[in-house]
């Protein structure tokens, strides 16, 4: 119980570091954007006809903090990330926490469940084309599988909606029909939500379910023929019972291990979906807050947000991992 609690306290502080770490990375970057906040409104204020001064700007700058040393703007940035809290929008003048809401938790419940369902998919049917002797059936899934790495998710996007438009009359484009879009959350909204959220979530799982195919038939394929594979068949042990009780509960280690990244690839794919898709989530903003409006600070705070939800996963299934392997945890705190 003692090594666990150290394990799981060092693994603790490893993920604070990586957050701190990546705060500052994505605060330094946002500081190398060229003009700052008070630039960006003045100039937004210019276009509404109003007459802005030097004098206006440095009064802003004021009123914003950045007159303040660089390391100070860090610390009390992060210290508000930490809290959950943003500041404002260079650009839309509204607090960020309000802007994001539920958008953030949409998007991240998108990739989540695209996650899940690529695994649901690809646990299995990388365990059977490992194992399989059948030359048909795994001929036949390694082409799904290549044909998943190989057809970009935008372009599965636009068929889609190119086969929707021309058959049912309806792109499946939003998150929400015109009906709900802005309506207050209730059973109806939920059931709306669901009927076009599956789309996203099939198309972000697309090319996820097909590299996973692919790795955890390498890992199964490694494992299935090591010695204590051997010796576990020698003594009787077949079947299904075999593959699960060695080489596939050693070939998954790897696999929890590999969420966190495959967490990451997925969402850096949503904005390009939620473009084509037209989704209202923070994919979205992203994009406009990157591409279009240059607004580092919204830009920032999703990024951030995205990175502790990723250490977060991380730092689960390192959690997970301790708990069902001994050997994980102590060899961590020798």
């Amino acid at each position: 119980m003692l090594q666990f609690a150290r394990f799981t306290l060092v693994r603790a502080l490893l993920a604070v570091l990586t957050l701190l770490i990546v705060s500052f990375i994505v605060f330094t970057l946002m500081e190398f954007v060229p003009g700052d906040c008070a630039e960006r409104y003045v100039a937004f204020k210019n276009t509404q006809g109003s007459n802005i001064t030097i004098a206006d700007i440095e009064a802003e700058r004021v009123r914003l903090g950045l007159d303040k040393p660089y390391l100070q703007r860090w610390g009390v940035w992060i210290y508000n990330a930490f809290q959950g809290e943003f500041g404002d929008s260079c650009i839309l003048r509204v607090n960020i926490a309000l802007l994001l809401g539920q958008k953030f938790w949409i998007s991240l419940g998108i990739c989540v469940s695209s996650l899940i369902l690529a695994y649901m998919i690809a646990l299995p049917v990388g365990i059977i084309s490992a194992t399989s002797n059948n030359a048909a059936l795994n001929n036949s899934l390694r082409l799904v599988s290549y044909l998943g790495l190989a057809l970009p998710n935008f372009l599965l996007a636009l068929i889609i909606m190119l086969v929707s438009t021309i058959l049912f009359g309806d792109s499946m484009t939003g998150l929400f029909s015109s009906e709900f879009r802005d309506a207050p959350w209730s059973w109806d909204r939920v059931k709306d939500f669901l009927s076009r959220a599956w789309l996203p979530v099939f198309i972000l799982a697309w090319s996820a379910t097909a590299f996973a195919i692919q790795t955890v038939r390498a890992l199964m394929s490694d494992e299935i023929d090591k010695l204590y594979v051997t010796a576990a068949r020698a003594r009787g042990v077949t079947g299904g019972k075999l593959l699960w009780r060695y080489p596939a509960r050693h070939a998954l280690g790897p696999i929890v291990n590999s969420l966190g990244f495959d967490l990451n690839r997925i969402f850096n794919e949503l904005p390009i979906i939620a473009v084509i898709l037209t989704l209202t989530d923070a994919g979205a903003l992203l994009i406009e807050a990157l591409a279009r409006s240059n607004d580092q600070q919204l830009a920032g705070a999703i990024i951030f947000l995205l990175t502790g939800s990723i250490v977060g996963l991380n730092f689960l299934t390192d959690i997970l991992l301790a708990v069902v392997d001994p050997r994980v945890r102590s060899s961590i705190v020798k």
